[in-house]
């Protein structure tokens, strides 16, 4: 049975497999998945963006990043939905973003809303809906035991990477890498002080976003930390970012952010790359401390880890990434989700049409 399914991304971003964000990653998979098998997949995401399926972009945003922007993006999203559902028979609705909320599409279509990040960063109400036909999934068991207990709360559905694309055996070269959107709840100063203590190479990757509190943390905090051994690269798309990933000595992962997934910890293990890893959310659930890497509670901890990463195998690493955090696996349990929920739907539609005719029938 072919499927349409729309797919909506947080207004301001961009999906494609060059991607930043974790939540536009899984998107991307996810949109290649469902035409793989024969599915029509509809994503709406911001003009620029590289879909397999069904492309309705919105307008770029402005440079400057601030409330109006974010405001200006729902109105745009709500329409574009609306615009969406008259157009083609959808399916199911998969909504990825933070203010989903904002801009839910009518109560007669099923809805599955995954939240990636942390729970207090949602509204209230979001644990409060009252709609029927509506599910959401957390993407790791510390996410969902953080969330209130509500019946429309499914079982995690844990994200994965592609593991087969990922993998690369290249010679490994004498640096660490820290890599992710550098905001201040990442804290990759915090990786950059651990280098310098225990006098590793350190290179650093990701995207400044045009919001005044990324642009002021990355001036106060990240610039001045620089040096010949500590280097700040920009953002790197896939190709580069599987090729420093892979030659790295390890990757660092400060942040103290609560964390609901980490894709960038994945995807170094399916290189062969150890991680060191915070203590902070789901980040103890991907990184198996002395195995694939360490679990660490501070600065001196993390340096320390710097020092001793050496001593993980990466074969082991890549067989545990093979084993743990496969995309095929996570996308086929999506797609399940997807069929339970459509045919609750249709079989309750049905009913309801057997009920009417009983009901009007002489």
């Amino acid at each position: 049975m072919e499927w349409t399914i729309l797919s909506i991304a947080y207004p301001l971003s961009q999906v494609g497999p060059d991607s930043v964000g974790g939540s536009e990653q899984i998107l991307t998979l996810l949109d290649g998945a469902l035409t793989s098998q024969g599915h029509h997949s509809i994503v709406i995401a911001a003009e620029g963006s590289t879909v397999t399926g069904t492309l309705v972009a919105a307008p770029a945003a402005p440079r400057r990043l601030d409330d109006s922007v974010r405001n200006w993006g729902r109105r745009v999203h709500q329409q574009l939905i609306k615009e969406t559902l008259e157009r083609y028979h959808v399916d199911l609705v998969h909504m990825h973003s933070l203010d989903f909320h904002t801009y839910l599409p009518a109560a007669y279509v099923p809805v599955l809303a995954t939240l990636h990040l942390p729970p207090d960063w949602y509204p209230p109400e979001v644990f409060q809906m009252a709609r029927p036909d509506f599910r959401m999934n957390c993407v790791s068991w510390s996410q969902h035991r953080a969330c209130p207990p509500v019946l429309y709360l499914l079982d995690p559905i844990l994200n994965g990477v592609d593991v087969g694309r990922l993998a690369a055996n290249l010679p490994k070269h004498n640096y660490a890498l820290a890599l992710g959107r550098i905001c201040p709840e990442k804290t990759f100063h915090l990786a950059l002080d651990a280098a310098r203590q225990s006098g590793t190479n350190l290179l650093l990757a990701g995207q400044v976003f045009p919001y005044d509190s990324h642009l002021e943390y990355f001036a106060k905090e990240i610039r001045p930390r620089l040096d010949k051994r500590r280097r700040f690269l920009g953002p790197v798309g896939f190709a580069r970012k599987k090729r420093l990933l892979a030659q790295a000595r390890c990757l660092v992962i400060p942040s103290t952010v609560s964390e609901t997934s980490s894709l960038v910890a994945m995807e170094a293990l399916a290189c062969g790359t150890p991680v060191i890893a915070s203590r902070s959310g789901a980040l103890p659930e991907i990184v198996e401390h002395g195995r694939t890497g360490f679990i660490v509670n501070n600065v001196d901890e993390m340096a320390w880890a710097l020092r001793e990463v050496s001593a993980i195998d990466p074969e082991e690493c890549r067989r545990v990434a093979r084993s743990r955090f496969s995309a095929c696996a996570m996308s086929a349990t999506y797609l399940n989700v997807y069929e339970r929920m459509i045919q609750r739907h249709e079989s309750k539609q049905q009913v309801a049409q057997w009920t009417g005719q009983c009901v009007t029938t002489p």
